[in-house]
């Protein structure tokens, strides 16, 4: 018979030498041998009932319940408990990585930001009354379909989409206008305009009348801010629009 130490054990399932004693103590998972100066064994069928445990507790049932069902669970239901376990990791993994992208994306925009203004987005209870706000906000302004192809198409802060950086580098180009005092229909501003209507005609796929029905909700603070889009300062979207009504007027 094989037997490991209990420093092996803790290594192997990654948990803590307190935490397998106490399994013992409470005679959850008990070691097939010890010796008189207190060491504990484990054979691979002690392992295997510990590993069924650890899976229990990461579905987030009591020791007192474990310990109720451990002989009497079968290894079907341990699978389907390990499923949903993994699917749930999944899910906090990928929210993981958008608020990431987010605060990539925002710190590309903003350069220098607080941590204060960072913190609420690793907030679940924000994040779902802001999923909520925009869900009612989308459903006030666009049709099915429009939000449809809003969904699909349109970039989001929480994306590292090469659409996304395109427009972030948009908005910095306009700043820099800004920060240079060049006009909405100077070469540069021009630029912009030619830049903005190739983005916008590949964002919303040719459907020019989305694109406007979005720019106009783009254009409201009030809109913006319930369609939680990023906080576009209205100097940036009056240099836009002047540029865009330029280049419309020279065509």
């Amino acid at each position: 018979m094989e037997y490991l130490s209990t420093g092996e054990v803790a290594k192997k399932l990654n948990v803590s030498l307190r935490t397998l004693r106490y399994y013992d103590q409470i005679e959850l998972v008990t070691p097939s041998h010890k010796e008189e100066n207190g060491r504990r064994y484990y054979l691979k069928e002690d392992v295997f009932k510990l590993e069924k445990v650890l899976l229990l507790r990461a579905a987030s049932l009591s020791l007192e319940d474990i310990q109720k069902v451990l002989h009497r669970i079968t290894i079907k239901k341990t699978l389907s408990i390990h499923k949903e376990q993994l699917q749930t990791d999944i899910t906090h993994l990928q929210q993981s990585l958008q608020f990431t992208n987010e605060l990539c994306n925002t710190v590309q925009l903003e350069g220098e930001v607080q941590w204060k203004h960072l913190l609420p987005l690793f907030s679940t209870e924000n994040q779902s009354t802001k999923g909520k706000q925009k869900k009612e906000w989308m459903e006030e302004l666009f049709t099915d379909e429009e939000r449809v192809a809003l969904d699909q198409h349109l970039p989001t802060m929480n994306s590292d989409s090469p659409e996304t950086t395109k427009w972030i580098n948009l908005i910095k180009r306009i700043e820099i206008c800004l920060e240079e005092e060049k006009h909405p229909d100077s070469k540069e501003g021009q630029l912009i305009a030619l830049d903005t209507l190739m983005l916008s005609n590949d964002t919303f796929k040719g459907d020019h009348a989305l694109a406007e029905k979005f720019w106009e909700a783009r254009k409201s603070e009030t809109a913006s801010s319930g369609l939680n889009l990023y906080p576009v300062s209205q100097e940036i979207l009056e240099f836009l629009e002047e540029a865009l009504s330029h280049h419309e007027a020279t065509m």
